[in-house]
């Protein structure tokens, strides 16, 4: 059966797809056909419905739920690893100051809004630009999102807030930055059948962690092994092999806070 997943090229989703995609795992029987964008594009597809599988913001998902449910495995949640709010030193933020954030539909968007409200002057940007244009003073400030979180100091930008410790300042939770979800047009059956190859796709990939495979630094070609190392650290976790309790709790912490209601909208576990 062809499934057509979609994921970003950031390190932590081509580590936690590359056994999948490279044939090094048994896919039992499906035959996935990758497309691989920027998150924003992504959250933007999602919303068409476009794939089977596809990588997600949590805050675009509160936008196409009705479409897709969450998988157990393969999600970004954690401490320590949310968006941050950057600009150059002596800044200081105003009504009407102009801010680049890495995609309208981004969890970034959505934390920034809740800590910020008064913050209203804002620009989507491709995410590796953000620190860029910062600097040339294009705007006073942006939201950095992926692997900018270890770069933005060495550039001579300072921090004015961590969005993720934001959230867990407000909810004592982890912050669920993005999932993987399935399609409600599929059998049930498959839906597990692509939860399990994923939850073996992460296994694997744990189980080899002491290299990086071609595939992973092939779509990180400007990042040094370092920084690919640290961001797959950060992102990749016993969250992303199984939700749990608390990584539940945390998605659903989002749907409340938006007034929406989130009754079916996991995967349930067998």
């Amino acid at each position: 059966m062809i499934i057509n997943l979609a994921f970003s090229p950031c390190p932590n989703d081509t580590f936690i797809f590359d056994a999948l995609v490279n044939d090094k795992i048994d896919t039992e029987g499906l035959d996935f056909r990758i497309v691989l964008s920027d998150v924003e594009q992504l959250n933007k597809w999602s919303m068409q419905h476009r794939f089977h599988v596809t990588k997600l913001s949590y805050y675009a998902f509160t936008k196409c739920f009705n479409s897709y449910k969450i998988l157990n495995s393969g999600s970004a949640i954690g401490e320590g690893c949310g968006p941050i709010l950057i600009k150059k030193p002596n800044t200081v933020l105003c009504d009407s100051s102009k801010i680049a954030i890495p995609g309208e539909y981004t969890t970034a968007n959505m934390l920034l809004g809740l800590a910020y409200p008064y913050l209203k002057n804002k620009d989507a940007i491709v995410f590796s630009e953000i620190e860029k244009l910062v600097l040339q003073n294009n705007y006073d400030a942006g939201v950095i999102i992926h692997e900018n979180r270890f770069t933005y100091k060495e550039r001579g930008l300072i921090k004015e807030q961590d969005l993720g410790d934001f959230w867990h300042n407000e909810t004592n939770l982890p912050i669920p930055l993005g999932g993987i979800v399935v399609s409600r047009d599929l059998s049930l059956d498959v839906q597990y059948k692509i939860d399990r190859v994923i939850m073996q796709s992460i296994k694997y990939a744990f189980a080899n962690k002491t290299y990086l495979s071609e595939y992973v630094k092939s779509n990180a070609q400007e990042m040094s092994d370092d920084v690919i190392n640290s961001h797959i650290n950060l992102y990749v976790n016993d969250f992303s092999l199984s939700l749990g309790e608390v990584g539940k709790t945390s998605i659903l912490k989002i749907f409340e806070k938006l007034n929406i209601d989130s009754s079916n909208i996991f995967l349930e576990e067998r």
